[in-house]
Formats: structure tokens, sequence, C-alpha cells
């Protein structure tokens, strides 16, 4: 009886241990299924490049929204986790650091431009992690990271592909421009924009006669804007930020500096509070673009998500229109999230391979990655604003404002040209 009871007890001690064991290992993989998929990013709130920053963090979430509405993905909630940047690039090493040390945060997406995507970058290569940023120009060309991918439709060759549109458009013109005057702030963006600017000019048989970097945040703009009137240039090219953007814009007009074509690489003019600022002063202005509102780009989802978008900017007080940036927002994160579904997957490194190697279906038509991390192919929109005779909001939201002239497949509208002067 002894020997029996020793037996049972034996076994029950077993068992015990056993429930531990299971207990131990397995509630936690149940518990970790629950867990949200945290995704992590500094983004642009206050400071110069805010007004885009904040229309991006509402389209993320309303990404988040609706894959969480659905069920999540791979059954947990998505939760994003986010810092203020400040529009200043400084800010960024110390956020990314501490979203992946502190917050443990599952992947990451990069901030919004070229000049605050650039210090995060060292970070996450570090860790090895996945990064899709948000509009960095030609960033990879120094990194070579397989694992970096950029959401903005500028081409394999970014630096000339960010410019093209604009010179090949120009040299169909009739008479056709001959010269050109080049205009950078001194920051990652400019710098890269600038340095396309030149090698599409020369590829386009054209001879700049100017060519100059200005500091960020420069506002007083008319001695640069005389000193280019001076040289008389068919064309005036500008890879700006907002600040410059309005600065170079208004001191155009004030000392009437009218060339055959004026704008370029103006970061801001797509923005419907610069574009509410300035008003008619945009009207015939010709710079780069991401979506407008054709009938050609009318893709599978754009209208849901933009009523969406639209709806909860007004209450908010961010961009009304949302015809930059948010598409392109929501299509980053949507991107990813579609990666770690269609791989079951967590692990860095199966994500990066599977977005290297994929056609995404998103709200901003099919989306395909080069090797760089960059669009196999270009869709860098040149549009010219047309036709806006006040600083209403409505100005800008109906399709004949935007005539689209580069890439032609997109075209829409008609050019005029050559720029008739300001309003």
């Amino acid at each position: 009886m002894g020997k029996k009871l020793k037996i049972i007890t034996v076994c029950l001690s077993v068992l015990f241990l056993t429930a531990l064991i299971f207990a131990g290992f397995l509630a936690p993989d149940v518990h970790a299924q629950k867990r949200p998929i945290k995704i992590g990013f500094s983004m642009a709130l206050s400071g110069g490049m805010a007004a885009a920053g904040k229309s991006a963090l509402m389209s993320m979430q309303i990404c988040a929204e609706d894959f969480n509405a659905r069920g999540g993905v791979l059954g947990r909630p998505v939760e994003l986790v986010y810092y203020d940047d400040h529009s200043k690039p400084a800010d960024v090493p110390g956020i990314y650091t501490k979203l992946i040390s502190v917050d443990k945060v599952d992947f990451v997406v990069g901030p919004y431009a070229t000049a605050m995507i650039a210090p995060a970058m060292p970070i996450v290569i570090q860790r090895k992690m996945v990064f899709i940023s948000l509009y960095g120009l030609g960033l990879n060309a120094t990194f070579h990271y397989p694992y970096k991918f950029d959401i903005m439709p500028a081409g394999p060759h970014p630096y000339t592909d960010w410019s093209k549109g604009f010179f090949e458009v120009a040299s169909e013109q009739t008479p056709k421009p001959n010269t050109v005057a080049l205009l950078a702030v001194d920051n990652e963006y400019g710098v890269n924009g600038q340095i396309g600017a030149d090698e599409n000019a020369k590829a386009y048989g054209m001879k700049v006669v100017y060519k100059e970097r200005i500091p960020p945040g420069t506002t007083d703009c008319t001695p640069i804007m005389r000193a280019i009137k001076e040289k008389n240039p068919d064309l005036v090219w500008m890879s700006t930020y907002a600040p410059e953007t309005v600065g170079t814009l208004r001191a155009a007009k004030e000392v009437d500096l009218v060339p055959k074509m004026i704008g370029g690489g103006l970061v801001g003019a797509q923005f419907t509070s610069i574009q509410t600022s300035l008003g008619p002063i945009l009207d015939n202005v010709v710079f780069y673009h991401t979506w407008a509102p054709a009938p050609t780009l009318n893709f599978k989802g754009i209208d849901a998500f933009l009523k969406k978008y639209q709806a909860q900017a007004t209450k908010e007080g961010v961009d009304p229109l949302g015809y930059y940036l948010p598409p392109y927002a929501y299509a980053y994160l949507q991107i990813l999230l579609q990666a770690v579904e269609a791989t079951n997957s967590m692990d860095q490194k199966t994500v990066g391979e599977y977005i290297r190697n994929t056609e995404f279906d998103t709200v901003v038509g099919k989306v395909k990655f080069d090797d760089q991390g960059e669009w196999v192919k270009s869709r860098m929109l040149q549009v010219q604003v047309q036709g806006v005779k006040s600083h209403e909001v409505s100005e800008f939201a109906k399709p004949s404002t935007f005539a689209i002239l580069y890439p032609k497949q997109w075209a829409y509208g008609k050019f005029v040209y050559p720029f008739p002067g300001w309003k």
C-alpha cells in the first residue's frame, strides 16, 4: 500500500510540474498574442513642418484603426507609439533610441522629411530593423541598407527623378528655355534636390547661370530673388522646405521675377494651409506633387480614405484636404502591416525581405520597391496651379486647380506657358 501511495505521489508531482511548465511557458505565449503590435516613430507635430506632420499622424491613426476594426494583425491590435521631433533633426536620434531600447516597439517607421529621416538611419541600421520612411530623398544612396524603403514616388534615381519632369516639360515648350537658376535650402533635402536638378539642366542642354544655397529657416528672400532676377534665367528651380518656399515666392512677386517657369521642389506648396496663405501667388507656379484630385489618379481606396480623413481633419484643425502627405502616410503603414500579415511573422528580416520582393496594393496605387528601397518606376508629379483667385480652401479642392503636366501617363489639363507673371 505504501509503495502504491508513493507511485501515486510521484505521478501527481509529475502532473503538477507539467502543469507548472505549461503555466509558465504557454501562458506568456497566449498573452503575447494579445499584446499590441507596437509601431514607433517620431513626427513633426510642432515647428516648421508641423502642418504636414499632424496630417500624417492622423492618417496613420486612421490606418491603425482600419486594421484594428477588422481584428488587428495576427490577432493583435496595432498600437502607435510616437513623439514630437519638433521639426528638428537633432531631436530624432534620442527619440528612436528610446523607442527601441525603452519602449521596446516591435517595428519603427520613419518621421516625415529627408532632414529628419537621415539622423534615424544609423540607429535603425545598427538594430537591423525594417525602416519604411516618409518622403526621404535619396538617403539610401549613402547607406545601402537592404531593409530601408521610402514611400515617395521619386523613382529608382531619386536625385534626378525628383526634378526630371520639370526639365522635361520645359524642354518641350516653345520658345525652349536655355538658362536656369538653382536655389536650395542647405540641408539633406535641398542639397540632394539641387544636385539632381543640376544634372537634369545639363542633360536637357540648359546652362546654369545661378546656383546658391540658403540657411534653413530663411524667410527674408528678397535679396536672393533680386540676385536671381539680375541673371535673367529662363527657369527658376528651387528645393526648399516650407518656410523658405513661402519666403521665396513672396519675394519673387515683390521683385517681379518673371521667368518662363518658376517652382520645382517647393515643399509646402502642397500644404493646404500654405496654399490658402499664398492664394493667387501660387497661380501658374509649377512644382512637384504626389497626389492631386484628378480623375487619372483615382486609385482604389483613396476616396474612402479621404472621406474619413477630411471629416476628422475638419474637427481637429489639420490640413483639411489631405492631398499631399496623408495618403502616403496611410500607405506606408499599410505596407508594413500587410507584410506582417502575409509573412505571419514579426521577424525583421522576414518582413524586410517580403517588402523588398512584393508589389503592394495601397491607397496610392501599386507600390514596388527596387533594391535600394526606391520605387521601381517614378511617379513624381509636376503640377501647375491654375485659376486661383482667392485664399479660400475651396479654390484648392477642385480637380481643375491642378494641371498634371508629368508624367504623361497621368496627365490632366493644359500647361500655361510661359509664366504670365504674378497676381
